[in-house]
């Protein structure tokens, strides 16, 4: 833990610890077509659809209080990170925040702004398995987006607010979707 050793932990020692887990997702136009279960009698009928259109969003979770907070953008990049950060350090504002996320770019700029309540630290290069936000978004695709096109970005982006909103009201999904990242 030698990425704590700048007294972030004894600087806001009177306040709780929780670690999130963050990254991000594309979400798009694009169809992906799966194989789906079907009466018998029935042939599956999945349309397809190729349009170059994509949202993102933004989530971080953390597998001990099963809390999830996410943002829906146009954009990844470091400005769009940095207001993440503020947002999820001003609704946690009372407690010290140790957030594990991947190395891109927007995450290790020094132009980032992180809030002092948040300590920022980076998981090994090219390991999708050590973030269980990689998991929520699997579980998301699956529920939400496979078989389906969309007749607009917007509808893409109504879609992925109610997957997302599911999950930040039932804490125990999250809970369940990550049960072996929990750090102790």
């Amino acid at each position: 833990m030698d990425a704590l050793s700048d007294g972030f932990l004894e600087k806001y020692q009177a306040l709780p610890l929780v670690v999130f887990y963050q990254d991000e997702a594309r979400f798009g136009r694009i169809s992906n077509e799966v194989a789906c279960w079907v009466d018998k009698a029935d042939a599956p009928i999945v349309t397809k659809q190729l349009v170059r259109e994509y949202i993102y969003s933004y989530s971080a979770l953390s597998p001990q209080t099963g809390d999830c907070f996410s943002i829906i953008t146009s954009f990844c990049n470091t400005e769009i990170m940095s207001t993440f950060l503020e947002e999820l350090g001003k609704q946690y504002s009372q407690y010290r925040i140790v957030m594990l996320l991947d190395k891109a770019g927007w995450h290790t700029s020094q132009l980032l702004n992180v809030p002092e309540n948040i300590k920022l630290m980076h998981l090994c290069p090219y390991s999708p398995e050590l973030n269980p936000v990689e998991l929520l978004w699997r579980e998301i695709r699956a529920k939400y987006f496979h078989n389906e096109t969309f007749e607009s970005l917007d509808k893409v982006a109504d879609t992925l607010e109610i997957a997302l909103k599911k999950f930040y009201e039932d804490k125990q999904a999250i809970k369940t979707l990550a049960k072996g990242f929990i750090i102790n």
